[in-house]
């Protein structure tokens, strides 16, 4: 794969006013895989755009180590690639089989499974695979989960299972009416804490090694909404009152632990909460997959606002009417609660909007607005609100290069996931 920091000689380090200037930046990516010849559905990654989330994500984490979130690249050589920066290290992986696969095919050391998993294969390949046994901790929050290991092969046929307690991150209260942030674990005082700690370090072929906390709530909720004074307010208002009882909390935990097991990592945050993470003297790593790439969901911080590195591109097939083209595919919706902001958004040409009838399709994409410039064949260019998840719907990912008199190139084309033949959720 060519380096993700391919710039031209005497190339500046980028900053993030030129990703503002649309004609250039997403004219660039247009015309560079124009010039290319690659046919629609195309995924674009502006090189460029994403040195400086690399750069930036950094800064932001004040030295603490960066786990990239795999499940929101799902292209193995960028992981690969962002693994060997300063500030970047190990893997927060999504599925099991995924996690062997990178602790094995792409040689990471570290790889921290971010959720349980009840997959008997899986299991079973994992523990016949020694390499990735000594690379890969599995992820715990119920002693049954325990039990389903043990059944697929008890401490006596197998090696020791490194292993991590997921403490609950949420805000609770009210005498719990009050909840706010992702249903995870089931561990969130600390009696719970210390019962599970002991439950595993009790229990003959397991090993516990870490703690993983996702503080969505603050890592996930955007705080800068247009529009939205109040709101925004508010947000930003239950986010630091989150973050207050989360390190007190998680420091209680942290010591309790420390009681049955020594740890060799605590990981914590997401993209959207870096800084308030990294304030955690118990934390030892971040984790960061979203602000890589750049969804749209990340438009709506105050704090920070990553460069828009990752889109995709579709044909227009059909000028249906006066002020309407219609794209060939485009439905591809993010997950989370339904909404408008879970559809891609519409970048290049400016001014296009959605049909409210029809929005993303299937198979077509209808859209309204400044249309006098598209004929048929002409390409319209999307962004996807959650970075990685639009990888499971292309094989390849072209590299767009930038050089300071603003030309652009395509300078590789890479696999994603699936491209390699790898599905995995």
């Amino acid at each position: 794969m060519t380096s993700l920091a391919v710039m031209a000689p005497g190339s500046r380090k980028p900053g993030r006013a030129r990703f503002v200037d649309d004609a250039a930046y997403w004219g660039g990516i247009d015309d560079a895989v124009a010039r290319a010849g690659l046919a629609a559905p195309v995924l674009a990654l502006d090189l460029s755009a994403l040195e400086h989330n690399i750069a930036d994500l950094r800064r932001r984490a004040g030295g603490v180590p960066i786990r990239v979130a795999s499940k929101s690249l799902r292209i193995r050589s960028v992981i690969e690639d962002v693994l060997g920066r300063d500030g970047y290290a190990g893997v927060l992986a999504y599925s099991l089989d995924e996690a062997r696969w990178l602790a094995t095919s792409a040689g990471v050391d570290d790889v921290l499974l971010g959720y349980p998993t009840a997959n008997r294969p899986a299991i079973t390949a994992l523990l016949a695979d020694d390499d990735a046994l000594s690379r890969v901790t599995l992820l715990i929050d119920d002693p049954a989960q325990l039990d389903l290991i043990d059944a697929v092969a008890g401490p006596d046929r197998r090696r020791r299972l490194r292993v991590a307690m997921d403490l609950d991150a949420s805000l609770r209260g009210l005498g719990g009416r009050l909840h706010l942030g992702v249903r995870r674990s089931p561990v969130h005082d600390l009696s719970q804490v210390r019962s599970l700690a002991r439950t595993i370090t009790e229990r003959d072929g397991f090993e516990l090694v870490g703690v993983m906390s996702y503080e969505a709530q603050v890592a996930g909720v955007g705080n800068g909404v247009p529009g939205k004074t109040m709101m925004n307010t508010a947000v930003r208002a239950m986010q630091a009152v989150s973050m207050t009882e989360l390190r007190h909390r998680r420091s209680r935990a942290i010591a309790a632990i420390g009681e049955y097991a020594d740890l060799a990592f605590v990981n914590a945050g997401g993209t959207g909460s870096l800084e308030a993470t990294a304030k955690d003297p118990a934390i030892t790593d971040i984790a960061v997959g979203s602000g890589l790439l750049g969804g749209h969901l990340f438009d709506t911080y105050r704090h920070f606002r990553p460069a828009p590195a990752l889109a995709f591109g579709l044909d227009v097939v059909r000028r249906p009417g006066p002020g309407y083209v219609t794209c060939l595919g485009g439905g591809w919706i993010a997950s989370g609660p339904p909404g408008p902001d879970r559809l891609p958004k519409p970048v290049w040409p400016t001014g296009l909007r959605y049909v409210p009838t029809e929005a993303a399709g299937e198979v077509q994409t209808p859209l309204h607005g400044e249309v006098t410039d598209l004929q048929i064949g002409s390409r319209v260019w999307f962004r996807h609100t959650k970075s990685g998840e639009v990888c499971e719907r292309a094989d390849a990912v072209a590299l767009i290069a930038r050089a300071d008199d603003g030309s652009t190139e395509v300078v590789d084309v890479v696999p994603t996931y699936r491209g390699e033949g790898r599905c995995f959720l």
